[in-house]
């Protein structure tokens, strides 16, 4: 039987877009991509960098981003295809009173104005301190979003606070005729990488869990107690649980699970703490070898699915609205719909936050309850129809 399209229907003429689409730019030979920020802030602009990439297939796209994103992305294949690092620039990777270099600044941007560049897109921010920075480079075309309170480039799509980010940045991409190629980050993993994570595994038939208690903002952080009772009752189904986390404050927040759990689980050998010993290719290939992740809304929770990995997430409602995955079979969220501050009763709906918010660093997801979150995990390490992992590479 061959199948017809149905009476009105028409087959498609045009890509998909965010939006509609602005026309082309002639002669693209060279493209800049300014993204500073954390781990997460890098993963959801590369859907926006590859469609720029496949819409300008002659051009060489460059990333101006942090080391993180060297880290993660040079020598990776696909786009970006170079990584420049910035250097600390004020509201641009650098809070916006910190004290910089600025003859490191004007070098820097001497060096890029000379690459000449045919565009240049801004994918940080509402733009009030990346726009200008952005200017600077001296493009034949600039795009981005831009706030109120930011300088205007040729292109611009205003900045909401209730937008999705990867959406937003795909939408940046369509002002130059670019269309989405992929509507999720994904990082390829390399054969070095899998291998560094098997080595994690133990036995083969132990489930393995990476989970991650830390979030750059300390209201994204589910309790440490519940994250050591989610970690205890994996332990006790006989699941292989690793603790991950970087900066000093995650590798205390994971040393108050170990504690937390005692030495029962920790002595068999089910809960491992591997906080600050993890440079980004172990971390890659951890996550690529583990079973589910579990974590916050932040970057080693984004780098996970990114890399193929199953996800159970806790996440504040603000949060899932601009980061949260896109789809559940393989990706579970639970949600805190928490939208005042539960010490001064202060309105932290997206936009209000966006204007202003109060001192408090409480959670703004403790309530999520752990029996939740727990059966997500077990859900999620059963057998799944249709649930086949990404290899290496994409």
């Amino acid at each position: 039987m061959r199948w017809r399209l149905g009476e009105g229907a028409r087959p498609r003429t045009a890509p998909a877009a965010v939006a509609p689409l602005g026309s082309r730019l002639e002669g693209v030979r060279r493209i800049a991509v300014l993204r500073a920020g954390g781990l997460g802030d890098l993963l959801f602009a590369l859907p926006a960098i590859r469609a720029l990439a496949v819409a300008y297939p002659d051009a060489e796209v460059t990333l101006l981003g942090t080391r993180l994103a060297a880290e993660l992305l040079q020598r990776r294949g696909g786009a970006p295809h170079r990584v420049v690092q910035l250097p600390r620039v004020p509201g641009v990777g650098a809070d916006p009173d910190e004290r910089v270099d600025d003859r490191a600044i004007a070098s820097f941007l001497a060096q890029q104005r000379a690459e000449g560049y045919d565009l240049a897109a801004q994918m940080h921010g509402g733009g009030r301190f990346s726009n200008p920075f952005l200017l600077e480079l001296g493009a034949r075309c600039t795009i981005g979003a831009r706030t109120p309170d930011a300088a205007p480039l040729d292109r611009g799509i205003d900045y909401v606070a209730a937008q999705h980010e990867v959406m937003r940045w795909l939408e940046v991409a369509g002002l130059v005729g670019a269309p989405p190629v992929e509507l999720e980050p994904e990082v390829g993993v390399s054969e070095i990488e899998r291998e560094l994570g098997l080595a994690f595994r133990g036995q083969a038939d132990r489930p393995l869990v990476a989970m991650h208690p830390g979030a750059t903002d300390p209201r994204r952080r589910w309790p440490i107690e519940s994250f050591a009772e989610l970690a205890a009752a994996l332990a006790c189904d006989g699941v292989r649980v690793v603790l991950l986390g970087s900066a000093d404050d995650e590798r205390r927040l994971c040393g108050h699970i170990v504690d937390a759990l005692g030495l029962e689980a920790s002595v068999a050998g089910l809960v491992e703490d591997a906080s600050g010993r993890l440079p980004m290719p172990e971390l890659v290939g951890l996550l690529s070898a583990a079973d589910v992740m579990v974590g916050n809304d932040s970057g080693p929770r984004h780098l996970a699915q990114a890399v193929g990995t199953r996800t159970a997430s806790v996440f504040w409602c603000g949060n899932m609205l601009s980061a949260g995955p896109l789809g559940r079979q393989h990706h579970r969220a639970q949600i805190s719909w928490t939208t005042r501050c539960p010490v001064c009763g202060a309105d932290c709906t997206p936009e209000r936050v966006a204007e202003w918010r109060c001192e408090h660093d409480v959670s703004f997801v403790g309530d999520v309850p752990v029996d939740a979150v727990l059966a997500d995990v077990r859900d999620l390490l059963g057998p799944a129809p249709g649930a086949a992992r990404r290899g290496p590479g994409r």
